[in-house]
């Protein structure tokens, strides 16, 4: 692999996206040339998958001075944590060209920008840098869902954008506490992780700027109850900008808790570990009983999606090994099932101009192809052994069971309530009797077929053959679970977390 790798994989998208915004160019031209960028990220990512070696230590390593004054450098690299984000980002948005045709070259362009920015935000070791990339992915989104959405974008726009500015005004705010603090106590500016990770935050302020963090990416993760924009987001949105929100963003903010969080408030994030669980917890309940209630089937998804989120950080709250790993291996997992959900429900809508659950009926029976990969992902989305959906929700469950029992015991009894909602939505949508809808209905061509295939084989190995993902993170874990254990004697966490397992000598 090359040296720079990153930077390519960040500004290629970026510079193509803002070329074709500056170029006569149509729609066709614009998807060629955005699908044959997705696929050189797609290539270089996987390419940078199998070179990982699988350490602890960050691989890829970029650095160079950008503001020496303070202390601000343009930093990349990838570890274990962030690895299986960035193959996630890489392998999911050729599908995006290949599948949805109907689009300018607006919408395009504002895609590549987006991949860019998100591959920025998951390389960036430099808290600056990051926040930079997190701003810049967000204001494509704004965009394609205002002037690309359903009949009710403009007050879905405007909804997620007041939840995302003050998310990331109060990232900025803790963003600044941190770098002053640092320079208090060491007389130098810094926004490097690995050096923001000596600071010793006590006090009000700190949890302040804790509270502040975990606002920010709660609001994107969404974590309960901060997901009500999600709903409204989801559905209005098109299809493509609905599947980058699912599969990919909301695991930039599950990655960022893990990245930037807890290393620096390792003693507020344990006090409240409990806390955050619960809210796990609780937004996977009730997006999980609000997904029943749907008769949009796009909207039964986006409630699903937020749902599976709450386990996704679950597994980050308890932070112990089993729960870290299962969270970075469920990402995959819940990117690659329920993000082509989304773009399955798209190809319905475009072919049958409808979404209700109650229209539809039969399709199994049309479009057999069609149907089966739908049914392998969704069985997926429920954990059925056999799909990486198993695998994860199997590590986090026993992650939160050795955090806490009633935790582990809520979650594990939760997911039922997913098995529910998707197999009832299924049963209707394909084995119903045919109607005059969906009598019409098309099986996938060749090119989507193909399209589709390897997301579904990728399913189907990471269930039956995890290991060579979960021996590329687990290391990474280990390691970040054992920076997190070892905090001072004087704060006494176990009091409040109790089976947390937490040490007391911090290095």
């Amino acid at each position: 692999m090359f040296e720079n790798v990153l930077s390519v994989m960040i500004f290629l998208p970026i510079l193509a996206g803002l070329v074709m915004f500056l170029s006569p160019v149509n729609k066709g031209v614009a998807r060629l040339a955005g699908f044959i960028v997705a696929t050189i990220i797609l290539i270089l990512g996987v390419e940078l998958f199998i070179g990982f070696s699988g350490t602890a230590a960050m691989e890829y390593v970029e650095n160079r001075t950008w503001i020496e004054s303070l202390g601000i450098n343009y930093s990349l690299g990838i570890d274990g944590i962030s690895l299986l984000v960035l193959f996630t980002c890489a392998v999911l948005f050729p599908i995006i060209f290949v599948v949805f045709s109907t689009r300018t070259k607006g919408f395009y362009a504002n895609l590549l920008i987006t991949q860019g920015a998100m591959i920025g935000a998951i390389c960036a070791t430099d808290m600056v840098l990051f926040y930079i990339f997190w701003e810049i992915m967000l204001l494509p989104i704004f965009f394609m869902i205002g002037l690309y959405g359903g009949p009710k974008r403009l007050p879905a726009t405007l909804k997620i954008t007041i939840y995302t500015i003050a998310g990331s005004l109060l990232m900025l705010a803790a963003l600044i506490y941190v770098g002053v603090s640092y320079h208090t106590q060491f007389g130098e500016w810094s926004f490097n992780i690995v050096q923001l990770s000596r600071l010793d935050l006590s006090g009000g302020y700190a949890v302040l700027a804790f509270v502040m963090f975990m606002l920010a990416f709660a609001i994107k993760i969404p974590l309960f109850p901060f997901h009500t924009w999600l709903p409204d987001a989801y559905t209005e949105a098109p299809t493509s900008t609905t599947f980058v929100l699912s599969a990919i963003m909301a695991k930039i903010g599950v990655y960022a808790v893990v990245r930037f969080v807890v290393p620096v408030f390792e003693i507020e994030f344990a006090r409240f570990a409990l806390l955050l669980a619960l809210s796990g917890v609780v937004g996977m309940m009730y997006c999980g009983l609000a997904a029943i209630a749907q008769k949009d089937i796009k909207r039964l998804l986006a409630f699903s999606s937020a749902s599976h989120m709450g386990i996704i950080a679950l597994g980050v709250f308890c932070m112990n090994v089993q729960a870290l790993t299962g969270s970075l291996f469920q990402i995959v997992a819940h990117a690659t099932s329920t993000g082509v959900l989304f773009l399955f429900v798209g190809l319905l809508e475009e072919r049958m101009e409808t979404r209700n659950i109650g229209d539809l009926g039969g399709i199994a029976y049309r479009a057999p192809i069609f149907a089966t990969f739908f049914g392998i992902a969704m069985l997926a989305s429920v954990g059925l052994p056999g799909t990486s959906g198993f695998i994860g929700e199997f590590l986090i469950i026993l992650g939160a069971v050795k955090f806490n029992v009633f935790i582990g015991f809520l979650a594990g009894t939760t997911i039922i309530i997913g098995v529910c909602y998707m197999l009832w939505m299924f049963q209707r949508v394909f084995f119903e009797k045919t109607n005059e809808r969906t009598e019409k209905f098309k099986d996938l061509s060749l090119v989507e077929t193909l399209t589709f295939l390897p997301v579904i084989l990728l399913i189907i190995f990471m269930g039956i053959y995890p290991q060579p993902f979960i021996e590329k993170i687990e290391p990474a874990a280990q390691q970040h679970v054992a920076n997190f254990s070892s905090m001072p004697e004087t704060h006494v966490v176990d009091t409040i977390v109790p089976t947390a397992g937490l040490k007391h000598q911090k290095n």
